[in-house]
């Protein structure tokens, strides 16, 4: 399963810039095997950093690890036609400084597996822990807006 998809890309990238980049045949449309391609590429390269700790390819894909797929594999897309914008490439370059850090044990990526999930705080909401009174006085105790 691949850590992004065309539509994550679309949502960074216009279609007629994915056109422009994807498009060696002059049709016109977005070619989705290059794209494909090209975060495939992105994934395998997450992979040679991430599997230095753990296990790959990731069964539960954390959101960085999505957001760095999305950023690589834009940036092979343009450097496809050999002008990389000065944006992209920096953040090409910040998600792979942050995967090296990853790699050296330096940051980490988050929850990985659905046991992590399962062990971290979840918020929940009560009746009981309401701040704030439904209209009675309030003897200061509550937090009430009353008497405002």
């Amino acid at each position: 399963m691949a850590y992004s998809s065309k539509a994550d890309i679309q949502k960074e990238i216009s279609d007629d810039e994915l056109i422009g980049l994807t498009d060696d045949e002059g049709a016109g449309i977005i070619n989705e095997a290059k794209i494909t391609a090209a975060i495939a590429r992105a994934d395998a390269m997450i992979d040679s950093y991430c599997g230095q700790i753990e296990t790959v390819p990731f069964v539960i894909v954390p959101p960085v690890i999505k957001q760095h797929s999305i950023t690589i594999a834009i940036y092979f897309l343009f450097a496809r036609r050999s002008a990389v914008p000065e944006i992209r490439r920096k953040n090409y370059e910040d998600a792979i400084a942050h995967l090296k850090d990853v790699a050296a044990g330096k940051a980490t990526i988050g929850a990985t597996t659905e046991a992590d999930y399962d062990d971290q705080i979840l918020a929940s909401h009560t009746e009981d822990d309401r701040t704030f009174s439904k209209g009675k006085a309030s003897d200061g105790s509550s937090g009430s807006l009353d008497n405002y």
